[in-house]
């Protein structure tokens, strides 16, 4: 994919006014008070594996609407006192996956926290998931979950999606072994745009590693690429000429860009300049419009896989340095 996007000097200072609804905060707030009525009930199962360094949970706990949602909590094994604790959550189509995907913080001396992406993991092979989303739209919908609930934003998808982001971390901080002081969200793509969100939505969290981050400037991503999964709504707007205006003021109480201009604590992020899925120019939008101290990693010739294993040793590089400063 050649590069097709803003020139990278533009992009740097790309700060696209944002379409924010006058009642986002009380949005946000109802929605998580509502959420937080609920009894979290997090539950950490010991999961048999032989392995020597590492001790594993099957995780359950109460997320949006009292659904439960699943993950895996891995830490290191022998602790003498609470360690930081990385929230991950996942790309868009995947599962949680198996234990042995999630060892790269533990063998850093972390906890890791993935959370399954409600009713995702039933197409990708690799990543198996456990977790579906009992909630129903009543309205049509785009084959996906980007259009599911898509004319009401109290229907929406992410709205639940978002609630058990931060409900996670609710359940990450009941445990023992994390240090509650630092609580770190991460995630590419889908999972860049839920820690993005997360980041902003929860107080106890540290600090962001955000990477080619989805759910981000959606006016401008339907504009300019032509693949999946942004052409879901494409593909509805296509179909439902008269929606585009209500379909966009839903859009705007998930759009990153929003959460973005909320987040306070330090972030890492990272783009691709040759993403197709994820255009450089969205997740620039964001990054200019984030708040707290910040850092960008430029990947010139990746599509959408990004920085790779090159990218996670930044992260590790930057948060051993961030947490060892508190």
């Amino acid at each position: 994919m050649p590069l097709f996007d803003l020139p990278l000097d533009q992009l740097r200072g790309y700060l696209p006014d944002r379409d924010e609804p006058a009642d986002f905060d009380e949005f946000w707030t109802r929605t998580l008070d509502e959420a937080r009525a609920a009894d979290l009930r997090a539950e950490y199962v010991p999961y048999d594996l032989p392995f020597a360094s590492v001790d594993v949970f099957d995780v359950s706990f109460t997320g949006w609407g009292g659904h439960r949602i699943n993950g895996w909590f891995l830490v290191p094994r022998g602790l003498e006192s609470p360690v930081p604790c990385v929230m991950h959550y996942i790309g868009y189509s995947g599962g949680r996956g198996f234990p042995k995907d999630h060892l790269f913080w533990p063998a850093a001396g972390y906890a890791v926290f993935v959370m399954e992406t409600r009713g995702h993991g039933g197409a990708n092979p690799g990543s198996p998931g456990a977790t579906g989303d009992p909630h129903g739209s009543a309205g049509p919908q785009a084959p996906g979950m980007m259009t599911r609930g898509i004319l009401d934003p109290d229907d929406y998808y992410y709205r639940r999606v978002f609630t058990d982001a931060v409900r996670a971390v609710d359940a990450a901080l009941a445990h023992p072994a994390v240090d509650a002081n630092q609580v770190v969200v991460s995630g590419g793509s889908q999972g860049g745009g839920i820690a993005q969100a997360t980041a902003a939505l929860h107080p106890s969290v540290k600090a962001a590693l955000i990477d080619v981050p989805f759910l981000t400037h959606f006016r401008r991503a339907v504009e300019i690429t032509g693949r999946d999964p942004y052409q879901e709504l494409v593909r509805f707007l296509a179909t439902r000429r008269d929606s585009a205006e209500q379909v966009f003021r839903t859009l705007s109480y998930f759009d990153g860009l929003n959460f973005a201009a909320r987040g306070r604590v330090p972030a890492l992020y990272s783009v691709a300049l040759m993403d197709d899925i994820c255009p450089p120019s969205t997740v620039f939008a964001a990054y200019n419009h984030w708040q707290g101290p910040k850092e960008i990693s430029v990947w010139p010739w990746n599509n959408h896989e990004g920085g790779g294993g090159f990218q996670s040793e930044e992260q590790l590089r930057y948060l051993h340095k961030l947490l060892a400063e508190d």
